[in-house]
């Protein structure tokens, strides 16, 4: 166990903290120059016109929170609705709760996680929420708690980053894998899961660096791979435009910075556990892989490389998700839209509405019920020229599949 004198990215941070000084940090992190070409010659398509849905298609609110900001969502087979809040700007909650019929909210699996601080004495435990960033029902109904353990984006703090598995009948924790340095440190940022309950695998990707990871959940061993590779990195020739301007990060005098350069982001796994879908959030292009290659004993970079697939044009999304007809759901967040993307390439929107104010990641309930959460990134002070939190609350919504 350390002490904080030996988490000093941390410690400089927290110690000495404004708002010009987390917004350096982010773009340092996402403001990463691509300088890997694209996978193709080709151009990044442009972003898609989708079938519009009529403007404020039914959206139900199943949850507010008028300060702290949301990103992951997860739903249990009986309907129990979780999210979680990052470790990114203040205010902050609690970093995992579960969100209760009437919409408010409780720590779970309880508040001894949220313990830990960066003045905390002694490096986080495995029962520690350090930056929880993601969180996922798998078909065992387990919940899944991804930790890339990167406040504020100022770098991985040792013995943080980690993946935790979850008994929802009881609350109790299944088993934590932490991950070494190999896989989560410095500008690393674990970013979505997925899980195969049949195979016991996890599947994670790195929106730091660009990479896929996975788990395998029996031996505990952990494989990054792609790192190098142009298709899970941002591509360079996109500008998102969102809420009707174009991103930009703040500079730490509140000028406006360079656009974003997030890599490999939403992450889908097909129901019969054989394709990995992803995308870079900066960008309009979806990839798939089949998981065996990721899976086999042998695999190498070369021989995952080999597998992937290029699946076609998309929209830029921050949350993916798949139903058993194989259509692939994307959070766009240039439209304010939730879009399904069909087998055949076809791009359909099922909801267009402005309170989908940066709709980032996406969840199914019992009878297809689709749910999703709306983080406002581009409202934050992290985006200029924005000085403060939003005052729109954030928001969880469902709506019906079509």
């Amino acid at each position: 166990m350390g002490s904080i004198q030996q988490m000093p990215l941390v410690r400089e941070y927290f110690f000495a903290m404004s708002r010009h000084l987390r917004t350096s940090l982010v773009l340092t992190l996402l403001a990463l120059p691509a300088a890997i070409a694209r996978a193709d010659d080709a151009p990044a398509p442009a972003a898609p016109a989708a079938p519009a849905a009529p403007k404020g298609a039914a959206l139900e609110v199943v949850a507010t929170s008028a300060g702290s900001q949301w990103t992951g969502m997860a739903v249990s087979k009986t309907g129990r609705v979780f999210t979680c809040f990052p470790r990114w700007i203040a205010p902050y909650a609690n970093a995992v709760v579960e969100v209760l019929p009437d919409g408010t909210t409780k720590p779970f699996p309880d508040a001894t996680h949220d313990a830990w601080n960066p003045e905390s004495i002694g490096a986080p435990g495995p029962g520690d929420w350090v930056c929880v960033q993601s969180v996922h029902c798998d078909a065992k109904d387990r919940l899944w708690v991804l930790d890339p353990a990167s406040p504020a984006f100022a770098g991985v703090v040792p013995g943080g980053p980690k993946l935790v598995a979850f008994d929802l009948a009881t609350g109790e924790t299944i088993r934590a894998y932490p991950f070494p340095a190999e896989i989560a440190s410095g500008k690393a940022y674990l970013n979505d899961v997925r899980v195969d309950a049949e195979r016991d695998v996890a599947y994670l990707t790195d929106s730091g660096i660009g990479a896929i990871v996975v788990v395998h959940l029996v031996s505990g061993k952990a494989r990054k791979f792609l790192v190098d590779d142009p298709r899970t990195k941002a591509e360079a020739d996109v500008k998102l435009k969102v809420g009707g301007k174009e991103l930009h990060f703040q500079t730490p005098e509140g000028a406006e910075g360079p656009t974003p350069q997030v890599h490999a982001d939403g992450i889908a796994l097909d129901r019969k556990g054989e394709w990995l879908y992803w995308q870079a959030l900066t960008g309009r292009t979806l990839y798939r892989v089949k998981t065996e290659a990721l899976r086999a004993a042998d695999a190498t970079d070369a021989t995952v490389a080999a597998a992937v697939e290029k699946v076609g044009p998309s929209v830029a999304s921050d949350g993916l998700e798949i139903d058993d007809a194989g259509n692939v759901y994307l959070t766009s967040i240039e439209q304010d839209a939730i879009v399904m993307r069909k087998p055949d390439g076809t791009l359909v929107t099922l909801a267009s509405d402005p309170r989908l104010a940066w709709p980032d990641s996406l969840a199914f309930g019992p009878g297809g019920t689709l749910y999703v959460s709306c983080s406002q990134i581009h409202r934050t002070p992290m985006v200029h020229p924005n000085t403060e939190m939003p005052k729109t609350p954030f928001a969880l919504y469902r709506l019906k599949r079509p």
